[in-house]
């Protein structure tokens, strides 16, 4: 079943909705006060930080979810109910998580969540969506090694996005680097996401000299000493970043790197974590030629994707959202519109929204989504989904320099996570 996105006609349904919303998120209690749904209208969960650390990446896919919920009430609903979020910051805290996931699912009834960045955020609810038969969308790349009944994984897994990468900087067109430094947050990701990335370096013939590993604490900022020992291990040439930093300790990072004499030209960074979304809060005057790897870029050139960035501005110009037509769409702002989609998709088809029969509904689905076509595996709940790396423009957007030609089927348990 191949489905595509509604072309959006925003009108401004609910707007003293979406006022309440915004002065919600501007008070200390960010959980909106929607009642649970009625006859005519169904629940969903937004599950994303409003504060904190990573509010930097996760408040926009709150904005892109609340648009895509427009789009759809306006296109007539789901099965003809009108979708009501319910909106509950977590606000960075991975205990939070799974408490605000607990109430969506028990107090508050809702059909699906959809939401979690950080791997650390998704393993803290994991046990209550599968306790509480629940269902949740995760729109982020992560570092595989899970496969959840109740979790649908919209973002992509290491052979999706760490492998292409590597092997695109070991390969002639990517530069034919040989020392890599691994540089990361000091959680499941980045952790996981390295060892995945040094097997695979090490089984490329690389040698264990030529490989360097270290992580920072969430919000560290002083990365004077760290870039220090990253110049004089690229003093010999043929060296990369490969970076999984998250979240706002990626400003200073960069920052650093500049003030220390250090570019794409003589030391590429190859980023996992930063996106269009995070570049809007840094000076990308000293990004420019950095890299990486996604599975989406704004800059795609594809009459889905053109009107869904379009959408996107609009949507926040109109609702007077932070940055307005300036906003940005990025890979995980993508994954979570698609995740939403998805469900809609697969509710129709299954003509319910119980869990069960939605994530049956779910198998083989085929979408064209603004990153082009995307099927939902039949078995292991992942997206089939291309592969691209982005070079850094001045203008904090990207130039698509590299692609994989045909989808790649997600493979969540890796060989070089061993």
């Amino acid at each position: 079943m191949k489905l595509k996105f509604l072309t959006w006609s925003y009108v401004a349904v609910a707007a003293t909705f979406m006022l309440s919303l915004i002065a919600c998120n501007n008070s200390k209690n960010t959980d909106s006060a929607d009642t649970q749904a009625s006859e005519d209208a169904v629940q969903i969960g937004i599950l994303h930080s409003l504060s904190g650390t990573m509010a930097i990446s996760e408040v926009s896919l709150r904005d892109v979810l609340l648009m895509g919920i427009d789009e759809i009430n306006a296109g007539g609903g789901v099965l003809g109910k009108r979708i009501v979020p319910k909106i509950v910051d977590p606000a960075s805290d991975w205990d939070l998580f799974a408490e605000k996931a607990k109430e969506l699912l028990t107090k508050d009834k809702v059909s699906a969540v959809f939401g979690c960045w950080t791997s650390v955020s998704r393993k803290s609810v994991l046990p209550v969506f599968e306790e509480y038969k629940g269902l949740l969308f995760y729109p982020v790349q992560y570092e595989g090694q899970e496969q959840s009944p109740n979790i649908i994984y919209t973002g992509a897994t290491p052979n999706q996005q760490l492998i292409p990468a590597a092997q695109y900087l070991m390969s002639e067109a990517g530069g034919s680097y040989k020392k890599f430094y691994l540089l990361g947050t000091d959680y499941v990701f980045p952790r996981t996401a390295n060892t995945i990335l040094k097997n695979f370096l090490l089984a490329q013939g690389v040698p264990a000299g030529n490989i360097v590993e270290e992580y920072t604490p969430f919000q560290h900022q002083d990365y004077q000493t760290i870039v220090s020992k990253i110049k004089r291990f690229a003093a010999s040439g043929n060296t990369a970043v490969l970076s999984t930093i998250n979240g706002d300790s990626n400003v200073p990072f960069y920052k650093e790197f500049a003030n220390q004499g250090l570019s794409a030209s003589t030391c590429p960074i190859m980023a996992f974590s930063v996106a269009e979304d995070e570049l809007r809060a840094m000076d990308t005057e000293f990004l420019a030629g950095h890299l990486a790897a996604w599975n989406y870029f704004q800059s795609i050139q594809t009459p889905e994707n053109i009107q869904f960035v379009d959408n996107f501005k609009n949507y926040c110009k109109t609702n007077n959202l932070p940055g307005g037509s300036a906003r940005v769409t990025d890979d995980p702002i993508n994954w979570a519109y698609t995740g939403l989609y998805l469900w809609k998709a697969a509710v129709e088809k299954a003509g319910s929204f119980e869990v069960e029969a939605v994530i049956a509904a779910l198998s083989d689905l085929e979408f064209e989504s603004p990153a082009g076509l995307v099927k939902m595996h039949q078995d292991n709940h992942h997206l089939a989904k291309e592969a691209i790396i982005g070079k850094i423009r001045t203008d904090g957007q990207f130039d698509i320099i590299w692609g994989t030609e045909e989808l790649v089927v997600a493979e969540p348990f890796s060989e070089f996570a061993k």
